[in-house]
């Protein structure tokens, strides 16, 4: 996923800007961009982020970025934000999801005669591609529709140009985009825990595919929310911080119930539950007062020097920072019969290495209890389970090893009360080395976030959601 942020004010916001931004780092992995409109035009900074954090990168930028409107953005790899000058005159742009279609309507525009400059490693730059199709409409609202129509995968994006910040909302609601209000000021971000700390209070929630302009006093649907939402559950299950809402839905509530829902049916015995930090933490709390046995913290998370365990590009890099920040405290590991609670798992190295580092300790037993289905498909809308193939992720790995073939009806697997799911989940059980292992159960997942199913997309479980 990627993150922005973007506020206009009748006093110099810079500040709002820099700090607003950074509360969207967890979102993102790869490059930092901030852009401001001034006296001087547009002006913009970009910092990859992979060996260093935002601030850091950002900090020693911020004089030459003074302005009363700026937006920024914490990117997944593409380098944001893009200055345009089109028909419709100077903008900048920045965008949060996923061209499926990139290759498709790359080549569209090309055959129309069009070029790209901004390119993105070996390819070309999504966000660029996106400016491409605003600006062939006569307004930014019919271009906006006209990215809406065209790409496949989700969009949300920020323009800033001379008028204000337009905010618009992928048109199926994917990633959320909320609006901030203060004296004499707007934000707007992806995350709601961006605003309080600045001064802001959470003001409008963006509806799928509504598209509105701020300016420092004033918010301005320029076209209204469509019917259908299919949100990101991700979002609740790990993606999203502990602060934020989402639709109304706090994430910390959420994962607490989401951990209750997997204690209520749990008979195993055991002594004590714990989380993985971070994310597993408060599903911990949900299952550990739901049973009524004591809350621990078997690893206690060591960041003062580590990066994020997800910044890094390859793999094998991933893996060992995220092994090196977790400390197993053996005082409360030894002889200990313990349920660690985690928000997912996707390939499952690295709740491997945790499992075996339990063991070491001292466990007498380790059970494991997952807070969402087991993950069974490609995310084709935002950039979670991204991976050389479909069979690094667990679920595929274990069906994989049971069938000899990867072409095999995975319906098969999805339902919760086959044979063949269960045996799909005791796979990866005897892969993770653990004494039990239980996956939330879909219905449960959708009761713990709060929304009807049809609204949120659980494509990554169940193979439901559609371009």
């Amino acid at each position: 996923m990627s993150g922005f942020f973007g506020c206009i004010s009748e006093s110099e916001c810079t500040n709002d800007l820099f700090y607003g931004t950074d509360y969207n780092s967890h979102l993102g992995t790869s490059v930092g961009g901030m852009c401001v409109l001034n006296n001087e035009g547009f002006v913009r900074a970009i910092h990859s982020l992979k060996n260093d954090y935002f601030r850091s990168k950002f900090e020693p930028e911020l004089n030459k970025l003074r302005s009363n409107s700026g937006i920024g953005i914490i990117s997944d790899w593409e380098a944001q934000p893009i200055i345009i000058h089109s028909h419709l005159g100077k903008f900048a742009l920045a965008m949060v999801g996923k061209v499926a279609n990139l290759a498709e309507l790359t080549e569209r525009a090309l055959k129309k005669g069009m070029h790209f400059s901004e390119i993105a490693g070996k390819g070309i730059n999504q966000t660029e591609l996106v400016s491409m199709l605003i600006a062939e409409e006569d307004s930014f609202v019919s271009g906006i529709r006209n990215v809406f129509h065209h790409i496949k995968g989700s969009c949300s994006l920020l323009i800033l140009y001379e008028r204000g910040i337009i905010a618009a909302r992928d048109k199926l609601g994917r990633t959320p985009v909320v609006i901030g209000k203060k004296d004499r000021a707007m934000a707007v971000s992806s995350e709601s825990i961006s605003f309080s700390n600045l001064g802001y209070s959470l003001y409008h929630s963006l509806g799928p595919g509504e598209i509105v302009q701020c300016t420092a006093d004033a918010m301005e649907i320029l076209s209204p929310s469509l019917d259908n939402m299919q949100i990101c559950s991700f979002l609740w299950v790990y993606y999203g911080y502990p602060g934020s809402v989402y639709e109304g839905i706090n994430v910390e509530t959420c994962r607490y119930r989401c951990g209750a829902a997997l204690a209520k049916n749990d008979t195993v015995e055991i002594d004590c539950a714990g989380g993985v930090p971070d994310s597993g933490t408060a599903h911990a709390l949900g299952y550990s007062n739901e049973r009524n046995v004591p809350h621990i913290r078997p690893f206690v998370k060591y960041t003062p020097t580590w990066p994020r365990s997800f910044m890094p590009q390859d793999q094998q890099s991933r893996d060992f920072i995220a092994r090196m920040k977790l400390i197993p405290n053996r005082d409360l590991i030894e002889g200990k019969r313990l349920v660690i609670c985690d928000d997912s798992i996707v390939r499952g190295t690295q709740l491997k290495d945790n499992a075996r580092k339990l063991y070491d300790e001292g466990a007498g037993e380790v059970h494991l209890r997952i807070a969402c289905p087991v993950l069974l498909f490609p995310c084709p809308f935002l950039n979670f389970s991204v991976s050389r193939s479909s069979l690094d992720l667990a679920g595929r790995t274990a069906v994989f090893a049971l069938e000899g073939k990867e072409d095999t009806d995975y319906s098969r697997y999805v339902d919760e009360n086959s044979d063949h799911h269960h045996a799909m989940v005791e796979k990866i059980r005897q892969r993770m080395q653990v004494n039990s292992l239980v996956y939330q159960r879909m219905a449960d997942l959708v009761k713990a976030i709060g929304l009807p199913k049809e609204k949120l997309c659980t494509h990554c479980w169940d193979n439901s959601s559609t371009f």
